[in-house]
């Protein structure tokens, strides 16, 4: 029986130190904001925005809500950016995907203003992680409360869910040197970022889509196993190596109103070492990290205006 990797406990330990942080940006009379930017009524989404806007509340987090119709136009959306982009009292900003499907998702998101990026998925944060500019936050602790959480000012901030894989397989003491890694979907949210943050641990990583043929020869390969594509059940047990680690990003609402992953989770609980449930695994973790980031801005921009401030 696999051990059940308790992302809501993690979660709940990342997010005391964001309250703590921006407690103490409070005392310097500087308050941390983060804007949620939710275009349509995507069931995930929407569910998304409101447990974001929930723990971003209990952290201390000033959130700014900004609702758009299915029907905005992309001036529009563009508009609400470059305001929050203007906006002194925002530190991050968080567009919530997926778009309207006539919305240029890309075009969006490369217009918010890399420096409240913080879910790390513009062209330039993109391209910083890709060129290893900041894979050193995988192996270097900055995170708040620690001695060495300062962020260097050319740093961008790594995307949330990869970056709550890896720090929830770094909770479980689960090790990636030498490992071979199979990831199931390449979006820039989650498969690319996650296979490059692999890499930079060292893990051997092969990376699967819709076009890979024969799908199990691979995953029952993995070491480790991630899958982020929305198919309810696409991994069952027969398709996972007796001993592999589980890690199911997959979110998919049901006609009910029931949360379910990618994984056969029953089934597959009783083959592998660790599994993520889903909820309560990696989505927890994800929004502890978009917290985070909002509170790595909020200090380094603060450094960057008073440079003796010791936050």
């Amino acid at each position: 029986m696999a051990t059940i990797m308790d992302g809501a406990k993690l979660a709940d330990e990342i997010r005391v130190r964001v309250r703590n942080g921006v407690e103490e940006l409070q005392r310097y009379g500087v308050e941390t904001g983060l804007a949620l930017l939710l275009v349509g009524e995507n069931p995930a989404s929407r569910q998304y925005f409101g447990a974001t806007l929930q723990a971003g509340r209990k952290a201390g987090i000033k959130v700014h809500e900004y609702h758009l119709p299915a029907a905005a136009t992309v001036n529009e959306v563009l508009g609400v950016i470059s305001a929050i982009n203007h906006d002194e009292m925002i530190n991050g900003l968080l567009v919530l995907l997926p778009l309207p499907q006539r919305i240029n998702a890309r075009r969006v998101v490369n217009a918010i203003n890399p420096e409240k990026d913080i879910d790390g998925l513009g062209a330039i944060s993109v391209g910083r992680l890709a060129a290893d500019e900041s894979t050193f936050q995988l192996i270097k602790d900055v995170r708040p409360g620690t001695a060495n959480h300062i962020l260097p000012l050319v740093s961008g901030f790594l995307p949330c869910t990869p970056f709550g894989v890896m720090r929830l397989l770094e909770h479980y003491h689960i090790g990636l040197k030498g490992k071979h890694a199979v990831i199931i979907g390449k979006s820039f949210a989650v498969g690319k970022p996650l296979s490059l943050m692999m890499l930079a641990k060292e893990a051997t990583v092969t990376v699967c889509h819709r076009e890979t043929r024969d799908l199990a020869q691979f995953t029952r390969q993995a070491d480790i196993l991630c899958s982020a594509t929305g198919k309810t059940g696409l991994i069952t047990a027969d398709m996972v190596k007796p001993g592999a680690v589980v890690v199911d990003i997959g979110i998919n609402v049901l006609a009910d109103g029931t949360i379910v992953g990618d994984v056969d989770y029953g089934p597959v609980s009783q083959k592998a070492s660790y599994i993520t449930p889903v909820p309560g695994g990696v989505g927890p973790v994800t929004i502890a990290m978009l917290l985070e980031n909002t509170l790595l801005s909020a200090q380094r921009n603060e450094r960057s205006n008073s440079p003796f401030m010791m936050v």
